[in-house]
C-alpha cells in the first residue's frame, strides 16, 4: 500500500522511537524528537507505539495514498487536509485510494507527526528505521523525503478509525515556556553573575533550530577566569573532550546556548553547563523559532518525579487505546 510524495514539505523524514544502543560509537538515537506525541499517533491508528511515522517540521508534505488507509496527525497545530477540506488534529480517520493529504501553516509548535495504520515500511537500520540524515542512516536513503518518493506500508489489518484523544491529555503548545534543567557537569565555569544569568534570562529561539541543536539568543554569561586545559582549544568555555548527553546545553564563549538533541554528537569540547530533563524535551521539540525560553533549576528528585509523571501520561494514553 505505498504513500507516494508529491511535495516532500520543509524537512519531512521517517522516524520511530530511535536508534538506541549505539551512542558510546558516535552513533545519536534519532527517532522521534516529540516522543509523547510521536507515540500518541501510533496508538490513535492501533499500530504499537513504537511503529515508524513521518516527522514533519513546519511545512507539511503532499502525499497521496493509492489505497485506503487509517491516519492520524498530532504534534504540532498543523491543520491536516484530505482534498482539500480541514480533517481534525489528534484523531484518526480513514482516507481513500487517490486522497491527498497536504496541510495547512502551522498555528503553533514546531513538528507534526503522521502515523499511518501499518506504519512506514522502510529498512531497519542498527535496529531503528529512524532517519540520522547527519549520518545517512536510515529511513529512505538515510535522507528527509523528497518529491517522487514511494513509501511502502506495514501490516495494516489493526487499523482503527474514530479514535480521540481526549484534550487533557495533549501537549499545551505556547510561545513562552519553561524548560526545566539540572545544572552540571561545566556550570562551575560560569561566574556567579553568568550562572545567575542563564536562569533568569528570557532566552529567544533563534532560527538555527533542528534536530541535532537549538540555539538561543538573549544575554552574555561570564565565565569564571581560567585556562582551558591543554590541547582543549582556546575558547574560554573549552574543556577536555567529554560525552554530551541528550538534552545537555552547551554555550560556546558563553553567548548562545545550544540545547543538543536527537541528532546531536555524542562529545566534544565545550562545555555543557546544564542538561534538560527527560520530561521536558518535548517542549523543546515543539519551540519553534523566536520561542520565549526560561531555564527552571531542579534538582534530580524533581527531574526523577518528573519523569515519572512523563511516563505515567504516556502509559494513561496507551490503556485508553489497549
Amino acid at each position: 500500500m505505498p504513500i507516494e510524495v508529491r511535495t516532500p514539505g520543509l524537512s519531512t523524514t521517517v522516524q520511530d522511537a530511535g536508534r538506541n544502543g549505539y551512542y558510546d560509537v558516535g552513533i545519536p538515537p534519532s527517532g522521534a524528537l516529540d516522543q509523547f506525541s510521536f507515540a500518541a499517533a501510533n496508538h490513535l491508528v492501533g499500530n504499537p507505539a513504537s511503529a515508524a511515522v513521518l516527522e514533519c517540521a513546519y511545512l507539511g508534505p503532499e502525499l497521496r495514498f493509492t489505497e485506503p488507509a487509517v491516519i492520524a496527525v498530532t504534534g504540532a497545530q498543523l491543520p491536516p487536509r484530505i482534498n482539500g477540506a480541514e480533517r481534525p488534529l489528534w484523531e484518526s480517520f480513514e482516507v481513500d485510494a487517490g486522497d491527498v493529504l497536504d496541510f495547512g501553516f502551522v498555528a503553533a509548535g514546531a513538528r507534526a507527526y503522521v502515523a499511518v495504520a501499518g506504519g512506514i515500511d522502510v529498512p531497519p537500520v542498527l535496529g531503528s528505521r529512524s532517519t540520522h540524515a547527519v549520518g545517512g542512516l536510515g529511513g529512505v536513503e538515510g535522507r528527509p523525503l523528497a518529491a517522487g518518493d514511494v513509501l511502502a506500508i506495514g501490516d495494516a489489518r489493526r487499523g482503527a478509525a474514530g479514535r480521540v484523544l481526549p484534550a487533557e491529555l495533549r501537549p499545551v503548545l505556547s510561545k513562552d515556556v519553561e524548560v526545566r534543567v539540572v545544572m552540571g557537569l561545566y556550570d562551575h565555569i560560569l561566574a556567579p553573575a553568568g550562572r545567575e544569568n542563564f536562569l533568569t534570562t528570557t532566552w529567544t529561539l533563534t532560527p538555527v533550530a533542528d534536530r541535532v541543536g537549538f540555539r538561543y539568543s538573549g544575554s552574555e554569561l561570564e565565565l569564571v577566569e581560567r585556562t582551558p586545559p591543554f590541547g582543549a582549544g582556546q575558547d574560554p568555555s573549552n574543556i577536555v573532550d567529554a560525552p554530551y548527553p541528550i538534552g545537555s546545553i552547551q554555550v560556546p564563549g558563553g553567548v548562545e546556548p545550544i540545547i543538543l538533541h536527537r541528532d546531536a554528537v555524542s562529545g566534544g569540547g565545550y562545555m555543557m553547563v546544564a542538561t534538560v530533563i527527560s520530561g521536558d524535551l518535548d517542549v523543546v521539540a515543539q519551540s519553534a523559532p523566536n520561542t520565549r525560553t526560561r531555564f527552571v533549576e531542579v534538582g534530580l528528585d524533581e527531574a526523577l518525579d518528573a519523569r515519572r509523571a512523563y511516563r505515567a501520561r504516556a502509559r494513561r494514553v496507551a490503556d485508553l487505546f489497549g
